[in-house]
């Protein structure tokens, strides 16, 4: 079975998020191992972007507020045990 937002085949997740923001998510997430340059060039890329289209932010958090809405299971939070003040035992010294 295929997909499709308007004329646009969406085969994997990554698919209907860039058809629902009409950018690619890497523009707005970044990517693992981008260089100081790249980043700067992809922040100026979102701002003209959020600046050819202010509606566009009003836009994004009613879409995450709609996964928020459908899939709350994605933002289960488990809650840490609390530290104590205590500190352990320093391991210094130790006998290997």
């Amino acid at each position: 079975m295929r997909s499709y937002v308007g004329r646009h085949l969406a085969a994997t997740d990554l698919d209907f998020a860039e058809l629902a923001l009409g950018t690619p998510p890497e523009l707005w997430l970044g990517v693992e191992g981008e260089t100081d340059e790249e980043r700067a060039a992809r922040e100026d890329a979102a701002r003209d972007i959020l600046a050819d289209n202010p509606e566009m932010t009003d836009d994004l958090i009613r879409l995450a507020a709609g996964i928020v809405h459908e899939h709350p299971e994605l933002f289960d939070v488990v809650p840490l045990p609390r530290p104590t003040g205590r500190r352990r035992p320093s391991r210094k010294g130790a006998a290997a």
